[in-house]
């Protein structure tokens, strides 16, 4: 009985080992432990640059948008409109104190001035007490910054805001026999004067200059308006010193609404002599 020996692999024609590639393969092949952990950082390393970069671009796209809000604000409140607010009573019941007001700087130039606009002006007439210097607080600049732009309204208490009676030339009387204002001897029947209140009488008799205006406030009892300062320069105010128009109460918003100027009013009044 022939015994069993292993059979050597007969060499091939060739000259190739006879062993199977694949077990060639496998046995060259080398084993390193240290190849995947290098892999796996290799992926975590990219996965936070990626993630890092993904950041960056977010924040840079958020600055972005902010620069742009800013600048446009900024442009919008020195060239079109500009926020203040109200710190009296002087135009109640059209305007409340604490009311936000946005004023179109466009008037009185290049749109023009009509009787019956409200109006926003600088008082470099004194009719206001001198502003005691408020202290300065961690966040003023921020406060100052954000007013500069245009982000938030005016206070520094040095503008009033009064509704205009009377235009370069017209002759402004109070009183007629029925107790009516009269415009180039036109009387007219106030509507935008408070109605809590019969507005006490109070005689001028005023020429509008060129290049000013004659302002009183709606609520006539409690506003030091041109009649209080008729000592002053007559009581007319600078067409220079106007910032603009109060076009809209922009807050709070149970009154959000925008501001008439009463055509009806003056409909009836003849142009200055």
């Amino acid at each position: 009985m022939p015994e069993n020996h292993p059979r050597t692999p007969e060499p091939r024609p060739d000259g190739a080992s006879g062993t199977p590639a694949s077990q060639d393969r496998e046995a060259a092949a080398p084993t390193d432990d240290r190849a995947a952990p290098a892999e796996t950082r290799s992926a975590a390393k990219a996965a936070g640059k990626e993630s890092g970069g993904q950041l960056f671009a977010w924040l840079k796209e958020i600055a972005t948008v902010v620069v742009i809000a800013v600048v446009l604000s900024f442009l919008i409140k020195t060239f079109l409109f500009r926020a203040f607010f109200i710190p009296s009573e002087s135009m109640v019941s059209t305007l409340d104190v604490d009311d936000r007001i946005f004023v179109n700087l466009l008037v009185p130039e290049p749109f023009s001035l009509s009787r019956g606009d409200i109006v926003v002006f600088r008082d470099t007439k004194g009719w206001l007490p001198p502003v005691e210097q408020k202290e300065q607080g961690p966040f003023t600049w921020v406060q100052d910054g954000l007013t500069f732009v245009g982000l938030l309204p005016d206070n520094s208490e040095q503008h009033l805001v009064k509704r205009v009676i009377g235009l370069p030339g017209d002759h402004v009387v109070c009183c007629d026999a029925g107790g009516k204002l009269t415009i180039n001897g036109t009387a007219i029947d106030e509507s935008y004067v408070n109605p809590a209140e019969v507005p006490q009488v109070r005689n001028f008799d005023v020429v509008v200059p060129e290049g000013k205006v004659w302002v009183m406030g709606d609520n006539r009892n409690h506003s030091a308006d041109s009649r209080a300062h008729m000592d002053s320069d007559g009581g007319f105010i600078d067409l220079d010193d106007l910032e603009g128009k109060a076009a809209v109460i922009a807050w709070p918003l149970s009154r959000v609404t925008t501001l008439d100027n009463y055509p009806d009013v003056f409909r009836d009044v003849p142009a200055a002599p």
